[in-house]
């Protein structure tokens, strides 16, 4: 599809919609080439990846584990803030 800068700004849903279509949409300027737009297939990156078995999503939410010497180490500091704040 090809579309004048002109003709895009009174019909950009249209050419949004073709290029979500997977069609490539040539946006000209007095009839020469300026750019192209096209879809975004990033949003299925993850599930094209998992298919291709290049990944593998994990089996369940994980939530990260608290140390606890970073516990401590975060009571320590604000022990020491509250002190010199005196």
């Amino acid at each position: 599809m090809e579309i004048s800068v002109t003709e895009l700004r009174s019909g950009l849903r249209a050419a949004i919609d073709a290029a979500k279509e997977g069609e490539s949409v040539v946006i000209t300027e007095r009839g020469v080439p300026v750019a192209r737009l096209t879809g975004v297939e990033s949003a299925d990156l993850l599930s094209r990846l998992e298919a291709d078995g290049l990944i593998a999503l994990p089996a369940a939410s994980r939530a990260v584990p608290r140390l606890p010497q970073a516990e401590a180490a975060k009571d320590a500091l604000s022990s020491l803030l509250g002190r010199m704040r005196r």
